[in-house]
């Protein structure tokens, strides 16, 4: 090895230390400050930044380098280097490691996160390391609860089951663990979850699964989307990898779509390589990422960033608007049923007091999330749901949700239509059901418009 070899082995040593110093010490701080500050510290904008206060934007797509040798190494991943923007880059490496503290806050473990260009592709890059072949094992299977998210849905019954041969094991209710237990076999590969599901707001107890799952020597893989590390943070009740789609309540103003895979140090594998099992975001962002190429761009990034310093507090508003609406709801005639974990007629609401609190209080918090059944002349209609949604004036008619604005859509006509009508049953989901984004406008403003709204049936 030549000496400018060693010289930049040696720096590049030294400056993974100081990463992992600089995580040390933002891991100590409080959710809102690592939100706002994430590793980012006045020496490095001394040293790296023109003394930039705010993390600066590298829209260039490629690193130059000093020589071959220090080119050769960070190819190599034996020093740190952030190459080319489609494995890294800096205003993206900020994003990412601010996430990862936020998603293993108390978890008392160490975490580490990449992101993504939309939740996705960042569900695609965490299934597809945990499905590769292996001749010691028989072809896989996945056992995931049936009431997820349409695109999800889809991805696991056209792309995995369809197009791959890979069988998907649906789990109809979500808190038997009977159910779980009676799906996994020597071909499981990983089990997978939402917290709380999309829109059927469906959860599970998280650590009793992920028991189930080591038990069984894989992974519990958890979207936990429609809750935020705000209120819920799955590896810290046992979850091995969080998926979330960062374009929701993490980065509420609506300006960019950004996915996050974040994983806990030495998941349990039946497959993969040590180093895989070691640290699986990582490994991804590596390997799997680098081929397939989901990368975001740099400006998002800092975007998503500067959305993501206030994210407790929007929960928070946005978590007692949802919990008002839902109350208004619950008590109209013209509605014949309210799924929201914060109202106490909710099936498993004890479980949902279990997991589902504002960071750093003692205080419940639900997320923004709700969904509700419009009262029908006959089950499998919908015309009362869709007079009362045309006539919706300040509730924004998309297929979007976790904005500073509230949403509402039709999942039966919109995120759940391609799964068609047979799976549509399996998740419950009726086309009189409405799935509402509770935003940051003043809740009686909604009710308002709402209430007009119901009055035209």
């Amino acid at each position: 090895m030549t000496g400018k070899k060693e010289k930049w082995l040696k720096d590049g040593h030294e400056a993974d230390a100081n990463l992992n110093n600089r995580r040390l010490v933002a891991g100590k701080r409080k959710f809102d400050t690592i939100a706002v500050h994430g590793i980012y510290n006045m020496e490095e904008a001394l040293k790296q930044n023109n003394a930039s206060l705010m993390e600066p934007v590298y829209m260039s797509p490629a690193q130059t380098f000093t020589d071959s040798d220090e080119k050769e190494l960070s190819l190599a991943y034996e020093i740190p280097g952030w190459i080319y923007s489609r494995f890294g880059n800096p205003s993206v490496y900020y994003l990412e490691e601010t996430i990862a503290l936020l998603e293993g806050y108390q978890a008392g473990c160490e975490t580490s996160s990449l992101v993504t260009g939309s939740g996705m592709s960042a569900i695609f890059m965490a299934v597809e390391p945990l499905l590769i072949k292996d001749k010691s094992f028989p072809y896989p299977n996945i056992v995931a609860q049936a009431k997820i998210y349409g695109g999800t849905f889809h991805l696991f019954s056209e792309r995995l089951m369809q197009d791959r041969g890979i069988e998907v094991r649906w789990i109809k209710d979500a808190m038997d663990i009977s159910e779980w237990e009676s799906k996994i076999d020597d071909k499981t590969r990983f089990l997978y979850g939402e917290f709380p599901s999309n829109p059927a707001v469906q959860i599970f107890d998280i650590s009793e699964i992920a028991d189930l799952a080591h038990k069984h020597g894989i992974p519990l893989l958890v979207d936990a989307t429609c809750a935020s590390p705000a209120i819920t943070r799955p590896i810290q009740h046992g979850a091995d990898i969080v998926i979330q789609s960062v374009s929701k309540v993490m980065s509420s103003s609506g300006t960019t779509i950004i996915g996050s895979l974040t994983s806990r140090k030495d998941i349990p594998s039946r497959v993969g390589e040590d180093e895989m099992k070691s640290d699986f975001a990582k490994y991804v962002q590596h390997i799997t990422y680098r081929d397939f190429g989901p990368a975001i761009h740099p400006l998002g990034a800092i975007m998503t960033l500067n959305d993501l310093r206030s994210l407790r507090g929007r929960i928070s508003q946005m978590s007692d608007s949802a919990m008002k609406i839902a109350c208004f709801l619950n008590d109209n005639d013209k509605v014949e049923k309210v799924y929201y974990p914060g109202l106490i007629e909710y099936i498993h609401y004890e479980t949902a007091l279990k997991y589902m609190r504002l960071v750093d209080s003692d205080e419940p918090a639900f997320g923004y999330m709700l969904a509700f059944d419009i009262v029908e002349k006959n089950r499998g209609e919908s015309i009362n749901t869709r007079k009362f949604y045309d006539s919706l004036n300040l509730v924004w008619r998309t297929a979007d949700l976790g904005r500073v604005k509230t949403i509402a859509t039709l999942p039966a006509i919109s995120t759940h239509q391609q799964q068609g009508e047979e799976a549509r049953d399996m998740a419950d989901i009726l086309p009189s059901c409405v799935r509402l984004s509770a935003g940051l406008e003043h809740p009686d403003d909604i009710i308002e418009d709402l209430e007009q709204a119901l009055k035209k049936i």
